[in-house]
């Protein structure tokens, strides 16, 4: 029992009363930066590491930690592993503490030539600055990819995005990932787009899961955050020690709405994924409409890959108007039930023209040539009625006329 204060004025700043001990029936905010210590000798093993515990919130926070072994264990579902899964400010900070803790300057990534515009900019602005090089290429190209790996010692990680953003190009992660453990390089995939819901790349070999749980995890754009997963826990301390010194953590609050979020998750993936598909042949069918990049399409050119690695096909898409970039844009702005806003995975359907936003600081030629034209438009297909969807896509090309 806690002394009481002898003073009112100390009854303003101490808690006295008792914490309950029954449990809570949902997941506790703890939105503490410090833990208290029964004594200094708790305080010693906890800090030495000799006993579990928590202490500071940049450290471990009991509602981090839990959501993030949440979602570790939905990556690890197929394995017997136990993994290890760390939460962070942002998908971009998780990028970036990973690949900080397991490369050093003068080693290189290989990755493709169709990220999503942020990553890019992450490895030409930032980590080059630090030492670390990117290769870009191919990566279904299985024989390129081999030769890279034996010619080029420097290459320690091959990170990649499946489906990409937002050319929804899908990469063979079963195939790539046998490539690169036969050279002793890690690999790491952006499971964003497809949740472990759709699509688990530490079972098809990969050793780095990243998330941007700001999208599909969360779902109702009310929080930004990222989350690592890791198969072997060989990598757990380095990557842990890189994310509490740059002070890159999660945050409780932002946690706690991603956990709320995950609890409708299953049913969300199903529902966008029945509109993306639904969607994405009404746009196949327009004749405004010069092509659509949506994997679950049978004559995409990632179909096969994507039957093979996803349980379904997601809900984001993205398309060409047979038009020029004025039209498009009007195009755009003729929407009126859904949301022109620079995210996706939201319950809601959203669409961004990459070419002036998310992919706005990529060299144009390098965009041009991935696909990411000035026509193109990106769309994260909501969980509403889809009669609704269609109705004010076909208001909206009715008003480029």
């Amino acid at each position: 029992m806690k002394k009481k204060p002898g003073h009112i004025s100390s009854s303003c700043v101490k808690q006295i009363h008792e914490v309950p001990t029954q449990g809570s029936h949902v997941l506790p905010l703890y939105a503490t930066s410090s833990f208290e210590f029964s004594g200094i000798e708790e305080s010693i093993e906890i800090f030495t590491q000799k006993k579990d515990g928590f202490v500071y919130s940049r450290y471990r926070n009991p509602t981090v930690e839990q959501v993030a072994d949440t979602i570790c264990k939905m990556e690890m579902y197929d394995l017997d592993e136990e993994g290890f899964g760390l939460m962070t400010a942002s998908g971009m900070s998780a990028i970036h503490t990973l690949i900080s803790s397991v490369l050093e300057s003068g080693e290189t990534v290989l990755t493709q030539r169709d990220l999503y515009g942020g990553t890019t900019e992450l490895f030409k602005k930032v980590l080059n600055r630090s030492g670390i090089n990117t290769i870009f290429g191919d990566l279904n190209d299985g024989a390129w990819v081999e030769e890279k790996l034996k010619s080029d010692k420097r290459i320690k990680l091959v990170y990649f995005e499946t489906p990409a953003n937002p050319t929804m190009h899908c990469i063979d992660i079963a195939q790539l990932c046998r490539i690169s453990a036969a050279q002793g390089v890690l690999t790491c995939v952006d499971n964003t787009f497809c949740t472990p819901i759709l699509q688990r790349p530490l079972s098809l070999g990969a050793d780095f899961v990243i998330h941007s749980t700001t999208k599909y995890l969360n779902g109702h754009g009310n929080s930004i955050a990222g989350a690592i997963i890791g198969k072997d826990e060989k990598w757990k301390q380095q990557v842990w020690t890189t994310l509490k010194l740059s002070g890159a953590i999660c945050s409780p609050w932002e946690a706690w709405l991603v956990y709320n979020g995950i609890k409708t998750l299953h049913l969300r993936m199903e529902r966008h994924s029945s509109n993306g598909l639904s969607l994405a042949r009404w746009l196949q069918s327009h004749h405004k409409v010069s092509h659509v990049n949506y994997c679950g399409l049978e004559n995409n050119v990632s179909f096969s890959i994507a039957s093979k690695q996803m349980s379904d096909f997601g809900g984001m898409l993205s398309f060409a108007i047979d038009s020029d970039l004025n039209r498009t844009l009007k195009f755009i702005d003729a929407l009126q039930f859904c949301t022109h806003a620079p995210t996706l995975g939201d319950v809601d359907t959203l669409v961004l023209h990459p070419a002036t936003s998310s992919h706005l600081n990529v060299d144009r030629d390098v965009r041009i040539s991935q696909g990411i034209t000035d026509n193109l438009i990106r769309v994260s297909v909501g969980i509403e009625n889809i009669e609704d969807i269609i109705e004010d896509f076909s208001q909206a090309f009715k008003n480029i006329d």
